[in-house]
């Protein structure tokens, strides 16, 4: 069995955080899952409790939020360092309901 990654250093399951068990090559308590990302291989484990449970892999990968900045709509992601401080700092304004003086 092939170890892609980080998968002898994160020894936990995916779903629950039980920590597996790994002799060697043998994991003891959980099954490894590896995942094509684009040409990136990911992998995970899951504890066999879990994998019972639901044997698909959900949120793995981060979701990427895009905002408008000067009229580009860009991944946050992508920003330089100035304006992710600018983007964590704001807040988001919710208008009461029946507040007509707005629209």
């Amino acid at each position: 069995m092939e170890f892609v990654k980080n998968a002898k250093n994160n020894n936990f399951c995916h779903d629950c955080k039980k920590e597996i068990e790994i002799e060697g090559e043998d994991i003891k308590n959980g099954v490894q899952l590896v995942y094509n990302d684009n040409g990136e291989k990911i992998n995970i484990l899951k504890c066999n409790e879990c994998f019972a449970e639901n044997k698909a892999l959900n949120n793995f990968k981060k979701c990427e939020v895009y905002s408008r900045v000067v009229g580009y709509i860009r991944p946050v992601q992508q920003w330089h360092k100035g304006k992710k401080q600018e983007y964590d700092e704001r807040q988001e304004y919710v208008v009461p309901k029946g507040d007509s003086s707005c629209c």
